[in-house]
């Protein structure tokens, strides 16, 4: 065989051997991606940016969730007739949940089968410090307990334990930690609600934390 047609062979084995590379890292990268459009596609998408709705709690039949062919859902009470007398908010389904309870309209059931079960209630606040100049976080037991179980954010969501869970916006966002209910089923992430979590202001002599770096070669 002349050299001519051994480097030709050669060359046509690794041209092959490239091609199979390139295809294993397509399919890798197809496999990662897919895996990563998972997750985004289970996120919390009340909280994406899609355009308004045109009608705030609108009836069963036209809220694009129950069967509009379905007599049943004819029957259903429409959300407006519901929320009537309720106190109104502007964000969410307009209603201040919050505000139903302390006023007496809305009194939850602690237990299905035993009207007068009384719900165990946590009046704790937790401040969680946020290293911005925005306001801190205060998480008030008091208004979630009055709704929900411990169990139901402890363990499998918050751990209970001082310094254990890593919480920021993008997570939320995602619907992780807060996020899980908050734009689900309690009122949503958006610039309207920001003083509703972030409270507490910061202290008048408050300063930006310095990095470990900063800290080596501090500024002159």
């Amino acid at each position: 065989m002349s050299l001519k047609n051994k480097f030709l062979i050669a060359s046509s084995a690794v041209l092959l051997c490239g091609a199979a590379w390139t295809a294993s890292v397509h399919a890798a990268a197809s496999a990662t991606l897919g895996a990563m459009m998972g997750d985004v596609s289970a996120a919390n998408t009340f909280n994406r940016n899609l355009k308004k709705p045109k009608k705030f709690n609108p009836p069963p039949w036209e809220d694009g969730i129950h069967d509009p062919t379905n007599e049943a859902t004819h029957r259903l009470q429409p959300p407006l007739e519901a929320y009537e007398g309720l106190p109104k908010t502007n964000f969410g389904n307009r209603v201040d949940w919050v505000k139903a309870i302390e006023q007496g309209y809305i009194k939850p059931r602690w237990d299905r089968l035993d009207s007068n079960a009384e719900p165990f209630v946590m009046d704790l606040d937790i401040v969680r410090p946020v290293k911005a100049s925005v306001p801190d976080v205060v998480f008030p037991h008091k208004q979630h307990t009055e709704w929900l179980f411990c169990s139901n954010c402890h363990p499998a969501i918050f751990i209970p334990q001082k310094g254990a869970n890593q919480i920021n916006m993008s997570a939320i966002l995602l619907g992780k930690k807060c996020g899980v209910c908050h734009g689900k089923v309690s009122f949503p992430i958006e610039t309207k609600t920001c003083k509703k979590c972030h409270s507490k202001p910061k202290p008048a002599d408050w300063q930006p934390p310095l990095s470990e770096a900063t800290l080596k070669n501090p500024w002159k």
